[in-house]
């Protein structure tokens, strides 16, 4: 009944031994996030995929000069020239009886330079900038979401390790005060005490088996807690991450209105980043998509030049050799694309996509507002828990001093003593229990506000 309730979470001795080793990492609350952040390959992804955002934008910035601009070169066998007349070179083309030399073949060598320069593109170019640009905005605050999941996570698990260690302690406590049971109801059946049987021992010592039963189902338990807080602060292999405090108490929080929270919501949470800057983005693309109805208009330029050993460039502007030469042209130009219809329909589609992160952003806005009120009503049923169970506490307490007087005169109830202790055992675990649930709770409207991050960083979090 009661002790089963005593002896949750055992094993304080087996990792005290491990926890002295120089290998451990001491961290409180905000260190363990700050280092859970700094080390998670789940944000390294995230940031990873923001780097990519980033270059994006630089290549789209780039793309406002030489849109296109490329070198091609092209090399071959290609024959000779037959002279039977040994016309001058410059008047070859005049000879009838010039022809190519197939049996003697000369190496061809050719490079061609080709550059487009965009005037004016109809909204083209400085919409893809401007979507590139919003883009690497969402993705940061993508990383920013990322972060908060990470910490929230780290303050679950460091305080699941403090509830452990706390419950520990309290279980061998527990364990201390059935062996002193035992030795005083035996002394006082040795004494033949009329008020005390075998009845009362043989309760007790079915408590003591519930108590052993216990000690080996949940023994690993904490060193599960420990593991799971190393694992999330990524330590390397041999160094073990532990709470930097000793006692589990109440996080220092004044609560502010729930309007409060609510503004700080809005102005913090990256998923309403992600919209704003996502709509941002998309409507950048309609522009794109649009531009696609009008001519836009360019300045292009090219230059080639060709040439072949035993060939020779001809100086009438009407004739030309295509294994030897040079030229340039330059000029501008306009682009028009014909296929209205699917300019149409990448509009649409373009279109939609913007409403579509237009309904995100209405929806992510009353969510995060719900999620904010869920958080900051059960911070406060949290906390009134807390308080009951501190109360309960108190009077357990009380109770159990009582007893102990009175069993320490002989004017005391053995049963009553044992009932007094339970009582005091499962409201000491409730406490812990609310302790941690209320720690948590806090940590959980801080994220729900976006602000979680921010006080680790500030230093404002306290154990």
């Amino acid at each position: 009944m009661g002790w089963s309730l005593a002896v949750l979470l055992v094993g304080g001795n087996v990792f005290a031994q491990q926890i002295a080793a120089p290998e451990t990492l001491r961290v409180n609350l905000g260190e363990a996030i700050l280092e859970a952040i700094n080390r998670s390959p789940e944000i390294d992804i995230a940031a990873s995929t923001a780097d990519f955002a980033e270059a994006r934008y630089r290549f789209a910035r780039a793309n406002r000069f030489l849109t296109e601009f490329r070198a091609t070169t092209a090399h071959a066998p290609a024959p000779g020239l037959k002279n039977p007349n040994d016309t001058p070179t410059d008047r070859l083309y005049l000879d009838p009886d010039v022809r190519n030399e197939w049996g003697a073949l000369r190496p061809f060598n050719q490079i061609e330079l080709e550059a487009v320069q965009p005037i004016y593109t109809w909204g083209e170019l400085g919409g893809s900038i401007k979507a590139a640009r919003y883009g690497v905005e969402v993705e940061e605050a993508a990383v920013r979401q990322k972060m908060l999941e990470v910490a929230l996570r780290t303050g679950e698990l460091y305080y699941g390790v403090l509830l452990a260690d706390a419950l520990s302690r309290l279980t061998l406590q527990a364990g201390q005060i059935v062996d002193q049971a035992k030795a005083e109801i035996r002394r006082l059946l040795d004494e033949g005490a009329p008020d005390v049987d075998d009845a009362d021992e043989a309760q007790l010592l079915i408590t003591e088996q519930e108590y052993f039963r216990r000690v080996a189902e949940v023994t690993p338990r904490p060193l599960t807690g420990y593991a799971g807080l190393t694992r999330q602060l990524f330590l390397p292999q041999g160094t073990v991450a532990a709470p930097r405090a000793d006692v589990l108490q109440p996080i220092e929080f004044t609560p502010d209105s729930l309007e409060t929270y609510f503004e700080l919501a809005l102005a913090n949470r990256p998923e309403l980043e992600q919209a704003a800057a996502g709509i941002q983005a998309r409507d950048a693309l309609v522009r794109v998509a649009r531009s696609d109805y009008y001519p836009k208009l360019f300045l292009a330029g090219s230059a080639r030049l060709a040439g072949t050993p035993g060939r020779y460039r001809q100086p009438n502007p009407y004739i030309s050799d295509p294994l030897r030469g040079r030229g340039l042209q330059a000029g501008i130009g306009f682009r028009q694309n014909l296929n209205f219809v699917q300019t149409q329909a990448r509009v649409e589609q373009a279109e939609a996509e913007l409403n579509q992160v237009r309904y995100q952003l209405d929806a992510a806005q009353q969510l995060i507002l719900f999620e904010v009120e869920d958080a900051y009503r059960n911070m406060l049923i949290a906390r009134a828990a807390l308080d009951a169970q501190n109360q309960a506490l108190q009077l357990s307490k009380e109770w159990l001093r009582v007893e102990t007087i009175n069993f320490d005169l002989d004017l005391g109830d053995t049963e009553n003593l044992v009932r007094a202790v339970q009582s005091n055992l499962e409201l000491e675990i409730n406490y812990l229990v609310a302790v941690r649930d209320y720690n948590v709770a806090v940590l959980r409207l801080l994220n729900a506000t976006g602000t979680l991050v921010s006080r680790a960083e500030s230093g404002t979090l306290v154990d």
